[in-house]
């Protein structure tokens, strides 16, 4: 059961993203480019994501488990620190030269989108880039 409703979720995430043009890279750039002809739809997809978002955080802070019986994983912490901003710049820089993220780029991979793949290739890189990073810190502290 929990695969297939992780299945249906990302069908209609999928859908969603195709239906509202934000697998569209020209879409998300015409958002970002303030100074030419500014597209205002990637508000409002935002802020109807926001709002479903908002509910289901208030939901889920309620219980102790999903509706599918697993443990809830909420993150726990809210400090604003230099990695976050960092990883907040990179990802926004990404978007804006792409026109991609991560959700959108995988619906648009599966479209057949060319820039797509140099963008998914990319992202995986950057992920493994991250996790051999992410080791060694990790290495040293259980050494000590």
């Amino acid at each position: 059961m929990y695969i297939f409703t992780s299945l249906l979720a990302g069908l209609v995430f999928g859908v969603g993203l195709i239906v509202s043009g934000m697998a569209n890279p020209a879409k998300v750039l015409g958002f970002l480019d303030l100074a030419g002809r500014w597209d205002p739809s990637l508000a409002l997809v935002m802020a109807g994501a926001i709002s479903v978002g908002l509910i289901s955080f208030a939901v889920a802070k309620r219980r102790t488990q999903s509706f599918l019986g697993t443990e809830m994983k909420l993150p726990k912490s809210r400090d604003i620190d230099r990695r976050l901003v960092g990883g907040g710049l990179l990802f926004g820089i990404g978007w804006g030269v792409a026109g991609f993220c991560p959700g959108p780029a995988v619906v648009a991979l599966g479209m057949g989108e060319a820039k797509a793949v140099v963008f998914v290739v990319a992202m995986l890189v950057g992920m493994g880039i991250f996790e051999l990073l992410e080791r060694k810190p990790a290495r040293q502290a259980s050494a000590a």
